[in-house]
C-alpha cells in the first residue's frame, strides 16, 4: 500500500483546556464527508446499473458512516457513544460486509421483490 504521505495516528486527549481546533474536527472536514457521501451515493436513476457492486455499496456505507462520525455533536475528543457512532459503526459492519462478499443485492423493492 502507498500512502502519499505520511499519517501517524494521534493520541485523543480529553483535556477540556486545550484550543478548540485540538478538540473539534478539523474545518471543513463535516463538508467534504457529505460531499464524498453525495458522489458515491447510488441514487435512484443508477440503483439497477450499481446495486450488485459490492465496492460500490461498500464505499457509499463507509462515506456515510463518515458523515455520522463527523457529525458536530460527535467530537473526538468525547467520551460518550452517541447516537451518531452506534449509527456509524453499523454503517461500517454494512459495508464490511459488501467488501466480504457477505451481503447481496435484496432486490428492487418496487418490483415487488
Amino acid at each position: 500500500m502507498t500512502w502519499c504521505r505520511d499519517i501517524r495516528p494521534v493520541p485523543a486527549s480529553s483535556n477540556a483546556h486545550e484550543p478548540a481546533s485540538q478538540r473539534d474536527w478539523p474545518p471543513g472536514s463535516q463538508e467534504a464527508a457529505r460531499e464524498l457521501h453525495g458522489r458515491l451515493r447510488i441514487g435512484d436513476r443508477d440503483w439497477h446499473a450499481l446495486k450488485s457492486q459490492p465496492q460500490r455499496r461498500a464505499a457509499e456505507q463507509l462515506a456515510a458512516a463518515l458523515v455520522q462520525l463527523l457529525d458536530p455533536a460527535n467530537a473526538p475528543g468525547a467520551a460518550n457513544s452517541g447516537p451518531q457512532r452506534q449509527e456509524a459503526a453499523a454503517l461500517v459492519e454494512h459495508a464490511l460486509g459488501w467488501l466480504k462478499g457477505e451481503r447481496r443485492d435484496p432486490g428492487c423493492p418496487s418490483h415487488g421483490r
